[in-house]
């Protein structure tokens, strides 16, 4: 991964960079913003075996392990800024070499900002990213079917759906059924984001949430 990390990755309003220990106060406002919006689909720890405390880890203990696993070379951590504000954050983690050579994507995303293209064109940026610079075959995104809006995301960049996971994460208190999204680096050949621009082109813009 020489070369691929730290990265700043840009398109036009929206900026994906390695997410930073002083980010920790606008992180937490755009998460206290969002309880509501983002507790259904937020990974949880599940109970803990006997004699074992599940705790979730504090914001700089979060960073800091991202930020030891993007050094190792497995995750790829990167706060997403939409007009020079924090908005959300999107990881690129489970990365596999050797005969696989994948990754997975989870992401979430400012309601504030929902619906203006922002999660698609960061998705598009880190997985142009992903196959060009990391080195990468396949990309892998794991929604739960009910989130509606992560799954609009994978299907206006032409992921192919997969499948379904049974009880595959532990989301909002329990073990969830996850659909299985992917692109491989010979189905993008002009890049994701080429690709994610044309089909705004080709149809009217989203509405931005009011």
């Amino acid at each position: 991964m020489n070369g691929s990390w730290p990265a700043e990755l840009a398109d036009g309003d929206v900026l994906l960079r390695p997410i930073k220990l002083r980010d920790q106060r606008a992180w937490r406002e755009v998460n206290r913003r969002n309880r509501e919006w983002l507790r259904p689909w937020e990974a949880t720890v599940p109970p803990a075996p006997p004699g074992h405390l599940a705790q979730r880890p504090t914001y700089r203990q979060m960073v800091r392990h991202l930020r030891s696993e993007a050094h190792a070379g497995r995750m790829l951590p990167f706060v997403i800024e939409y007009q020079g504000r924090l908005a959300g954050q999107l990881t690129v983690a489970g990365i596999t070499w050797g005969s696989m050579c994948s990754a997975h994507v989870g992401y979430w995303v400012d309601e504030a900002v929902a619906g203006r293209g922002v999660m698609p064109t960061a998705v598009a940026l880190a997985t142009d990213h992903c196959f060009r610079h990391v080195g990468l075959h396949r990309i892998e995104v794991c929604i739960r079917p009910e989130n509606g809006p992560s799954r609009r995301v994978v299907e206006k960049l032409g992921f192919r759906e997969e499948g379904l996971r049974p009880r595959y994460l532990h989301i909002d208190g329990g073990w969830r059924d996850h659909m299985v999204f992917a692109l491989t680096a010979e189905e993008v050949p002009e890049g994701l984001l080429t690709r994610w621009h044309q089909a705004r082109r080709d149809t009217p813009r989203d509405t931005p949430k009011k």
